[in-house]
C-alpha cells in the first residue's frame, strides 16, 4: 500500500467544514503572532508580552505564569513543565525538560518500612517530586527569549490578575468544588463559576522569582514552605532537593506522518512518545490495509473514532509500560519508533471492536494538565505544556501556590 496521502482540500473547504459541525467559529488573525490557550485571560498575558516585542518564548511563560492563576486545578508553579521551541532563524527545534526529580534521601527501604508497595500512593507525600516549572519558565526566557522584554514585563501580567483577581471558569470551579480547601475558598467556601478570586500570597511567589530568578522558588522563603510542610507529613524533601534542582536541555524525538507532517516531542520521561507512537500505528494500520485510510471515513464517524481511539489507546499503554527515568533505566524510544515494531502494535489494531490484548496493560483515565502554543511575527513558536499531575497538585505534586505553610496546604487525602 503506498503511503498514506493527507487530503488538505478537507481542511481548506470552509464550505464543507461549515457542513459538517454544527456550530463554528470565525478565523482569529493577528499581525503580531497568535497565543492558543484555554483560558482567554492567559491568552491576553501572551499578547500583551508580544505587542511588546517579546517572541513566542517569552510569551508562552507569560501564558503559563497567568494560567496558574486562572486554571490552578491543572497547573502551577508547584508542578512541572516541558517546552519546545522553533527557531525561525535556524530552522530548527529545540527542547526543555522542566520535570523535578524525587527526593535524594527517598529509597526503597523508607517506603518499605511505610508499608508502600508497588507504587508510591497519590496521598503519600514522598510522592512529590521538586517542582521544575519556576526553573523552566527562568530558563525558557534565558534561552529562547528576545531579551527585548524583561523577566517583570513576563510575570507582570499574572501578577496583576493574581492582585486584582479573576473570574473562575466552569472547568475550574467544577475541580473547585471538592478538590481543595484554606487557600483558594471564597469566603469559606469553593468558588463558583463567574464569581472573583484574588491570589495575593501567589503574586507575592511570582514576585520573589522576579526578584531572585530561580533562587527565589528554590531558596529561601519558599523553599523552607515546601520542605516543612512535605516534611510534617512524612516526606523526606530536604532544601538541597531545591537548591541542586536544574531543568534539563533535550534533543527533541520526532516522527514523520504520511511522508508530510513531522511532529516533534520531548523525550521521556516526558509522554510525548505517546503522540509519536498514536502517529505510527494509525499509519501502519493504513499501510497494512487493517482499515480504510482515514481520508476516506466520515470524519468523526464510529469508524472514524474507533481507528483513532484504538491507535491511541496502544500508544498509551506502551508510554505506560516504557516511560520512565532515563537516568535510571534505558528507554528504546528508537526501537519503539521503529517501523517494525510499529506494524506489531497495528496489528492488535480490530476495526469490529477493542482488542483487549494490549500487552502492557490499560492506560490511566485522567485529565488535569494544560497544553498552549504561541507563534510569534518572526516565524518562532513555543509549544509548551505543564501540569500539577494530580488536579491542585498535593497528592501528585506539591502546592499549586505557596506562602506561609498552612495556608497553602491543599487537600492531601
Amino acid at each position: 500500500m503506498p503511503p498514506v496521502t493527507i487530503d488538505w482540500s478537507k481542511v481548506n473547504n470552509p464550505e464543507l467544514i461549515f457542513q459538517r459541525f454544527a456550530s463554528r467559529r470565525s478565523v482569529v488573525y493577528g499581525t503580531k503572532g497568535m497565543v492558543s490557550s484555554s483560558q482567554p485571560l492567559a491568552t491576553e498575558a501572551g499578547l500583551e508580552i508580544l505587542r511588546k516585542g517579546g517572541n513566542a518564548a517569552d510569551a508562552a511563560v507569560a501564558t503559563s505564569v497567568a494560567l496558574n492563576v486562572t486554571e490552578p486545578s491543572c497547573c502551577g508553579i508547584g508542578g512541572d513543565a516541558f517546552c519546545l521551541f522553533y527557531d525561525a532563524k535556524t530552522k530548527t527545534v529545540k527542547a526543555l525538560n522542566g520535570s523535578g526529580r524525587a527526593p535524594a534521601k527517598l529509597d526503597i527501604d523508607y517506603l518499605l518500612a511505610r508499608g508502600i508497595k508497588g507504587s508510591i500512593p497519590l496521598t503519600d507525600l514522598n510522592s512529590v517530586t521538586v517542582p521544575g516549572a519556576a526553573a523552566a519558565w527562568v530558563d525558557t526566557i534565558e534561552t529562547f527569549g528576545s531579551g527585548s522584554v524583561t523577566i517583570a514585563d513576563i510575570f507582570e501580567p499574572a501578577i496583576r490578575l493574581a492582585e486584582e483577581g479573576v473570574p473562575v471558569s466552569e472547568i475550574h470551579g467544577h475541580a473547585a468544588s471538592s478538590a481543595y480547601k484554606y487557600e483558594m475558598l471564597l469566603n469559606g467556601k469553593a468558588p463558583l463559576p463567574g464569581q472573583i478570586i484574588k491570589l495575593p500570597n501567589l503574586a507575592r511567589t511570582f514576585k520573589e522569582v522576579v526578584a531572585h530568578g530561580k533562587d527565589g522558588f528554590y531558596k529561601g522563603r519558599v523553599a523552607s514552605a515546601i520542605v516543612e510542610l512535605i516534611k510534617s507529613k512524612g516526606g523526606l524533601m530536604e532544601l538541597e532537593d531545591l537548591a541542586n534542582h536544574r531543568s534539563t536541555f533535550v534533543e527533541p524525538i520526532q516522527y514523520t506522518y504520511a511522508n508530510e507532517v513531522t511532529v516533534y516531542e520531548c523525550p521521556p520521561n516526558g509522554q510525548g512518545i505517546t503522540a509519536l507512537l498514536a502517529l505510527g500505528i494509525l499509519e501502519s494500520i493504513q499501510e497494512q490495509g487493517l482499515s480504510k485510510p482515514l481520508s476516506e471515513m466520515e470524519h468523526n464517524s464510529p469508524e472514524y473514532l474507533h481507528t483513532l481511539i484504538e491507535a491511541l489507546r496502544l500508544a498509551f499503554a506502551d508510554s505506560q509500560y516504557y516511560v520512565t527515568d532515563p537516568d535510571v533505566e534505558h528507554i528504546p524510544v528508537k526501537e519503539l519508533l521503529s517501523k517494525e515494531y510499529l506494524a506489531s502494535r497495528a496489528r492488535l489494531f480490530n476495526s469490529k471492536g477493542a482488542n483487549p490484548r494490549v500487552i502492557h496493560g490499560n492506560p490511566v483515565n485522567s485529565s488535569d494538565t494544560v497544553y498552549f502554543s504561541v507563534t510569534d511575527q518572526w516565524g518562532n513558536a513555543c509549544s509548551y505544556i505543564q501540569s500539577n499531575y494530580a488536579g491542585f497538585g498535593t497528592g501528585g505534586k506539591v502546592m499549586t501556590c505557596l506562602g506561609d505553610p498552612a495556608m497553602y496546604t491543599l487537600t492531601i487525602s
